[in-house]
């Protein structure tokens, strides 16, 4: 992992931006510890870090106040990153789809989703190797936000992360549903209930999918970006009760 900049804030957080190979992502901590810190991931939404910056950033320097470190990466095929070409092609019928008013075949969803799966979880993996390597930073870790499906996948392969919150709000093909089933770390899902982008059906059967013991569903009514001040709070309160 190389550190390419820093920014010191007035509130105590230090931003670096990294790279790590192909990857690239920030990294918030602390100005000062004495002691190893908990790790919450921020999974990004698939619009860029550049575009999500200031949403991220002010969610990381929050999470950094309340005693964690917070990072993210850049997507595959997102931002500066080379893109996939069959994710644009059914980026493209997704929305000719929509604007007629048909519906959203499986196989627009499986090349929305699946072909950023494998590379996106491979690289967070690779990321949290590193970052447990810092000094600062230590274990247990939380997942929080971004592409649902990437959160599941997560949740199922890597034994490090002890909680996810995850932002109903995106596609989620076929397969996912049976890996929620493989889910035992409990889980916290935000849902919107007017989410203009979300099949809200579809969210409410992936929550009914998740193996955990502990599940929860906080829904609220509004759009996309509307989540209120509230449930992002309960959703640090439900990560603060399993990384302490």
């Amino acid at each position: 992992m190389q550190f390419i900049s820093e920014k010191r804030f007035d509130d105590g957080v230090v931003e670096r931006e990294f790279t790590l190979g192909e990857i690239t992502g920030i990294l918030w901590t602390p100005a000062s510890v004495s002691a190893p810190v908990p790790l919450i991931l921020l999974g990004p939404p698939p619009l860029g870090l550049r575009k999500a910056y200031p949403r991220l950033a002010g969610r990381a320097r929050h999470t950094v106040a309340e005693g964690y470190a917070a990072a993210t990466i850049e997507l595959p095929g997102n931002g500066d990153r080379p893109r996939i070409p069959v994710v644009d092609q059914a980026v493209a019928d997704l929305h000719r789809a929509l604007a007629a008013g048909e519906p959203v075949t499986d196989g627009i969803v499986d090349r929305l989703v699946l072909p950023l799966l494998d590379p996106a979880v491979a690289e967070w993996r690779a990321t949290l190797d590193a970052l447990l390597e810092l000094p600062e930073i230590g274990g247990p870790v939380g997942y929080s936000g971004g592409v649902i499906s990437v959160g599941v996948r997560l949740a199922v392969v890597e034994p490090r992360i002890s909680a996810a919150v995850l932002f109903a709000g995106s596609y989620v093909p076929r397969v996912i549903f049976e890996e929620a089933r493989q889910v035992t770390i409990p889980v916290h899902v935000l849902l919107q209930w007017d989410d203009e982008g979300n099949d809200r059906q579809m969210a409410l059967d992936l929550f009914d999918a998740f193996g955990s013991k502990e599940k929860t569903l906080h829904a609220n009514m509004g759009g996309h970006t509307g989540v209120p001040q509230f449930a992002g709070e309960e959703a640090g309160r439900f990560l603060a009760r399993h990384l302490r």
